[in-house]
């Protein structure tokens, strides 16, 4: 029982250190989500509705699949510039465009899965479905949809704070910021200069 609470109490305390900060900066990420998404269905159509039927085929996008993108794109970015910036204090190890890329790439994987869950707890008959006898869009409290956006958060995070870590922000893993900066500082120096 020691070994395994030194494993993971001592040995990786940086890593719930950074899954904390990475909660703070997603609950963060949430908010914005969220707001986006209640803004979007106060001004917009009626989230349950289709906005592109796919030819061809018995699928639709509806307008809750477009908020859903919508928010997922602006809380995007918004925890991509606070992690960079605090969680995984990346900045000074690499270029923005270079951690942003596969962010948004991690991102759109679970956004994948974020629209997967609210599709499958929204569609009638589905096995997953939001009773409509408690959840029926009467309040804010009781919109399926929003308890819906908020169930996918929660199962994307998890997935999500594993892959930008090992991947996004591999950059800063093991290397001192002392040993980045004299690494730029000898890049950035003319060749023969002292």
């Amino acid at each position: 029982m020691e070994r395994i609470r030194h494993f993971l109490l001592v040995r990786h305390k940086q890593n719930w250190l950074l899954f904390f900060r990475f909660g703070l900066v997603g609950g963060s990420g949430v908010l914005v989500n969220m707001l986006v998404v209640i803004l979007c269905n106060k001004l917009g159509p009626n989230p349950h509705t289709v906005a592109v039927d796919l030819p061809l085929t018995d699928f639709n996008i509806r307008w809750y699949h477009v908020y859903s993108t919508i928010a997922f794109l602006i809380a995007n970015l918004w925890n991509f510039q606070l992690n960079r910036w605090w969680t995984f204090k990346s900045a000074k190890h690499a270029g923005w465009l270079r951690e942003y890329l596969p962010f948004l790439a991690v991102g759109l994987v679970g956004l994948l899965v974020n629209l997967a869950v609210v599709t499958l707890l929204l569609k009638d008959g589905s096995p997953l479905a939001l009773p409509t006898s408690v959840f029926d869009d009467s309040t804010g409290f009781r919109n399926r949809y929003y308890w819906a956006q908020l169930i996918a958060i929660c199962v994307v995070v998890p997935l999500s704070f594993v892959l930008n870590k090992i991947w996004t922000f591999a950059a800063v893993r093991g290397r001192p910021a002392e040993t980045v900066a004299v690494e730029e500082t000898k890049r950035d120096t003319p060749a023969g200069a002292a």
